[in-house]
């Protein structure tokens, strides 16, 4: 039997993963309201191809006003939305003192902001309807450091500690949320990123390494490897768990992901493990006597 037509909302669907998630989605006969800062060549090829199936907007998500706006009109059209897939995102490579404050504020404001902004809009026209499913974009970058991309990786952190708890508010209304930590993937998200002005302090370490790396100082086959995620792959498991039930809470992909996030959350327990003496240590002495 046919799994059932959904109706999903996504955003930075003009490139990435919200536009192979919104091509999927069409070519299985399901309807899509894509938005994206810019109307991408490919995103006007898929309305040319799908016609009415295909409900387009043009949509910043660092404008709050404009992201109410925007959702009210895409609910009051189509009417039912089940999915939200919130898709846009932005990377910056530097150091912190690197960065300039513009590209500072630019990825807090469209990875950790606009998800924020999305998901309250979102909510009302959802607890509504009677509920549905939020899936957010994070990264491995939002479990495990890395090098040069502090702010981004604060965005990420940021993410999943909103959605970890907007997750438990959401619940009783039927709202489902799934977060989606990727590792280095074949999009064009890397091509893309954008460089803050180098420092000479940081030329002859690890950031300086990563520079050169991106560049093109990395050897074919550990680019392959540190790049290995397939953005088809990728998107049909992303819409899979759109129907999977419960939603899993968050699903990771890629082997060097699943890794580095194994080993960041074993390391952090360990730790936390060797100062349990400590923190019991630091209640107040009632509640120690109480204890004892």
């Amino acid at each position: 039997m046919p799994a059932p037509t959904q109706t999903w909302l996504i955003t930075g669907a003009g490139s990435g993963f919200g536009l192979e998630v919104t091509a999927q989605l069409l070519a299985g006969g399901h309807r899509v309201a894509a938005t994206s800062r810019d109307l991408s060549p490919a995103l006007k090829e898929l309305a040319r191809r799908h016609g009415d199936r295909l409900w387009t907007a043009e949509l910043d998500v660092t404008d709050p006003q404009t992201v109410h706006s925007t959702v009210a009109q895409a609910f009051t059209e189509l009417g039912r939305i089940d999915v939200v897939f919130s898709a846009a995102g932005f990377g910056a490579l530097g150091a912190a003192e690197e960065l300039s404050d513009e590209l500072l504020n630019r990825q807090l404001a469209v990875n950790l902001l606009g998800p924020i902004h999305l998901t309250r809009a979102v909510t009302p026209w959802l607890r509504a309807q009677g509920g549905g499913r939020i899936i957010q974009m994070s990264s491995s970058g939002g479990h495990v450091p890395d090098p040069g991309m502090s702010v981004y990786n604060a965005s990420k952190f940021g993410v999943e500690g909103f959605f970890e708890s907007a997750a438990v508010e959401l619940a009783a209304f039927g709202i489902s949320v799934t977060l989606i930590a990727p590792g280095g993937t074949r999009t064009a998200f890397n091509a893309n990123i954008a460089q803050a002005e180098p420092l000479p302090a940081y030329e002859d370490g690890v950031l300086g390494q990563v520079r050169g790396a991106l560049a093109g100082g990395m050897d074919e086959t550990t680019l392959r490897h540190a790049v290995a995620g397939d953005p088809a792959k990728i998107a049909r498991a992303i819409i899979t768990s759109a129907s999977t039930t419960p939603a899993p809470r968050r699903l990771v992909f890629g082997a060097a992901a699943y890794e580095a996030i194994t080993t960041a959350w074993r390391q952090r327990l360990e730790a936390l493990t060797a100062q349990r003496d400590l923190a019991l240590s630091t209640d107040a002495d009632d509640v120690l006597a109480d204890r004892a």
